[in-house]
């Protein structure tokens, strides 16, 4: 009884646990960033904007308000670099990993820790999927790294061309949009090879560590997970849609000059489609694009990734089991079921929580930075919208408004990027210090109503 009453205390203040350890790592890289060697020149970066720079890293979101590589020294980077490594694969799996090293057993809160971060059903996973996180995201870097240095070496040279090859390998696969050539990946638009090993980079990164296990094993197993089966089909529906719709949006990319190839075009299409999902470089300037591709970048940055994987928003599957219970309302069904299995009514109403949840949030921050903010004649709504869905979604796209905001701007953008990052239950738990109470009374069922 003691020990069930423990570890229903430890759970209730689990996701405090969780929120505080990413605070700690903002304020370890705000201290490591705030540093004289961190920046290039004599002038100190404002603290603010440091405090920015830490949580967009951590957050691995990579809206920037200063220039990364104009402001940053090579130390900066380097601390930008492992704050993203950290933030993308959760800093319980490097605490999981020190353990390892220094021969220690995990004790059973941390392996409760472990088992939330990475949403993992049983206690008994927490090794072996940990492990497997770690390898399988040293190989898909390693890997890039390795493709990359075969365009980045001969461009800038042995050591920089290494450099540039390992730093643009980690964001790509955290999906944290942090570049060292200044303008993202604009330099790149007519360089296929290193665009194509981005989005499979981005991709990657995205689709989560449990899909990518139930892949690899697929082989012996011959089964895939509930979860991973409705992750693949909405990540390939969105990519298809997603493609098509701004192939059409865009004339072909028609503002690339005329003697880009077609094959050049449509895979500037492809990484328009797929760096919306939480990954943040670009290769074309985002405010000189259609206003019906920057509405669809909106739509998509809101989906985001997948659950457990490096990206931000509702997550596909949220978004993928809310289309199905569409669907299965429209069609007069009780049960929303999917490849011969029915989705848990509790499950549906976490997925109708979270898109709540969510709205408001965002609702809040628009009408905020709306009235703090400085909106461009050329520009409407959508200039802070834009903003609002790339923090939220941990994406690092913009139209130009993060460089200009304000102080308050700052601390909601901020506060976005945390939430988009830590999950918008755990923050709440977190603040709201969340109880399970047992209801003694129940009152009698009503209907409304409803449309």
């Amino acid at each position: 009884m003691i020990l069930k009453a423990k570890h229903s205390s430890f759970m209730t203040r689990l996701p405090q646990k969780m929120t505080l350890g990413f605070i700690l790592i903002i304020s370890i890289g705000t201290i490591l960033l705030a540093l004289p060697i961190a920046t290039k020149g004599a002038t100190p970066t404002p603290f603010i904007d440091v405090l920015f720079t830490a949580t967009s890293a951590t957050c691995i979101t990579g809206l920037t308000v200063v220039n990364t590589a104009a402001n940053w020294s090579i130390f900066g980077q380097v601390v930008i670099l492992a704050m993203s490594e950290i933030g993308a694969l959760g800093y319980m799996t490097f605490a999981v990993l020190l353990f390892n090293i220094i021969r220690r057993n995990l004790d059973l809160s941390t392996q409760i820790m472990v088992k939330e971060s990475l949403n993992l059903e049983n206690l008994s996973d927490v090794k072996s999927v940990t492990r497997y996180v770690i390898q399988l995201s040293a190989l898909f870097q390693l890997s890039g790294a390795f493709l990359f240095a075969f365009d980045f070496i001969p461009r800038y040279g042995f050591g920089r061309g290494i450099y540039i090859s390992i730093f643009h390998s980690v964001m790509s696969f955290c999906n944290a949009g942090f570049d060292v050539f200044g303008d993202s990946l604009m330099g790149f638009r007519n360089d296929p090879y290193v665009l194509i090993i981005t989005v499979i980079l981005i991709v990657a990164g995205g689709l989560g560590f449990l899909v990518w296990r139930d892949l690899l094993l697929y082989p012996y197993r011959k089964h895939l997970s509930l979860n991973s089966k409705l992750t693949l089909t909405t990540t390939l529906s969105l990519f298809i849609v997603a493609f098509v719709l701004l192939f059409l949006t865009e004339r072909n990319l028609r503002i690339l000059s005329g003697d880009t190839s077609f094959f050049t075009r449509l895979v500037n299409t492809l990484f328009l489609s797929v760096t919306p999902r939480t990954a943040g470089l670009i290769t074309l300037p985002t405010d000189a694009l259609h206003p019906g591709s920057i509405f669809l970048i909106i739509m998509l940055m809101f989906v985001g990734g997948t659950p457990g994987s490096t990206a931000g928003g509702i997550k596909t599957t949220t978004f993928g089991l809310l289309m199905l219970q569409s669907i299965a309302q429209l069609k007069g069904k009780k049960d929303v079921t999917f490849c011969k299995r029915r989705f848990s009514q509790a499950n549906i109403n976490r997925a109708l929580l979270l898109i709540f949840l969510a709205s408001m949030v965002i609702v809040t921050a628009t009408l905020i930075l709306t009235q703090t903010e400085t909106i461009p004649k050329d520009f409407g709504l959508e200039y802070v919208l834009f903003e609002v869905l790339s923090a939220f979604g941990t994406v690092g796209l913009s139209l130009g408004l993060t460089p200009h905001l304000s102080v308050l701007g700052k601390l909601i953008i901020m506060f976005l990027m945390f939430i988009g990052r830590v999950g918008i239950f755990t923050s709440m738990y977190a603040l709201l210090n969340r109880k399970t109470k047992l209801d003694l009374v129940r009152y009698p069922e009503e209907n409304i109503l409803i449309g």
